[in-house]
């Protein structure tokens, strides 16, 4: 029995009341897109979770193959009549125990909904502004996709709050990271920059396949460096990748206006790319 929202009920089949991602955030989770009942990337996406749940130290089941995980993903999608869809693969410690685990083995959880089809990349009003109340740790765990997004959620809030679109975190040494639900990207002439992995941004896969691109388009020169809010001033072009979006341009930060013209030529790369792995 617990109480529910005030409401004293029976134990429920999932368990939340001792589900781990739910009381200690220790979860972990993909989010893939589902394009035409195909997965994009999935293989990234894969080894990404199967590193981040070697970090955590979780147990790694045997039938926690590419291909099970990718089947399980796909029927849940067509169960709910999904071609193209956004699908979240939460991997959570299915432990009894406070912060000391009793053991390390691990349940999963898989929802989607509807997701557009190609990638556009959205040509309204995209303002964003720093969000400076919390930072983001320089250390491995903070490139992880785990159900920890405290910073995230308040900075969103903020951004609902003062009329942006999105927010820029901040490390500890007050560089830009990424954006609230991306990787951030500035553009200066023809040199295109985005923060590594060591100032704190997560390991995005739409990042690692943008910076493919970059580095085979002509004309283009590709830069890993920490971003400090003074380049954003300075740039040409701001825009975020993930996995869901592709790619945002940034219209406005602060009073500078940005063009889109690197972001929409890399966008159209990314959807023939698509398209001919498809």
């Amino acid at each position: 029995m617990i109480n529910f929202n005030g409401n004293l009920v029976a134990q429920s089949n999932e368990n939340i009341e001792q589900n781990r991602g739910f009381l200690f955030a220790d979860a972990v989770f993909e989010t893939v897109k589902v394009l035409d009942g195909k997965i994009l990337f999935f293989e990234d996406h894969y080894f990404r979770l199967m590193a981040s749940m070697r970090i955590l130290r979780m147990e790694i089941p045997l039938e926690f193959t590419l291909e099970y995980l990718e089947a399980e993903i796909l029927k849940t999608a067509t169960a709910l009549h999904l071609s193209n869809a956004r699908v979240r693969l939460t991997v959570y410690r299915d432990a009894k125990g406070k912060y000391l685990p009793e053991k390390q083995t691990v349940g999963f959880i898989i929802v989607a909904e509807p997701a557009q089809a190609l990638y556009l990349n959205d040509k309204s009003k995209y303002e964003v502004e720093l969000f400076k109340d919390f930072h983001i740790s320089k250390h491995l765990l903070s490139t992880l996709k785990t159900t920890s997004c405290l910073v995230n959620i308040t900075a969103g809030i903020f951004a609902k709050e003062n009329d942006y679109e999105n927010c820029l975190l901040i490390n500890d040494d007050k560089n830009v990271i990424e954006a609230i639900n991306g990787n951030i990207f500035v553009v200066k002439d023809n040199v295109v920059a985005t923060p590594p992995v060591s100032d704190g941004c997560k390991n995005g896969i739409t990042r690692k396949k943008i910076i493919e691109i970059i580095k085979k388009t002509e004309g283009l020169v590709f830069e890993e460096h920490s971003v400090s809010p003074f380049e954003l001033q300075k740039a040409d072009e701001i825009f975020i990748t993930n996995i869901i979006t592709g790619i945002q341009s940034v219209t406005q930060y602060r009073k500078k206006m940005f063009i889109n013209t690197t972001a929409n030529n890399l966008l159209i790369k990314l959807n023939a790319q698509i398209r001919f792995n498809s």
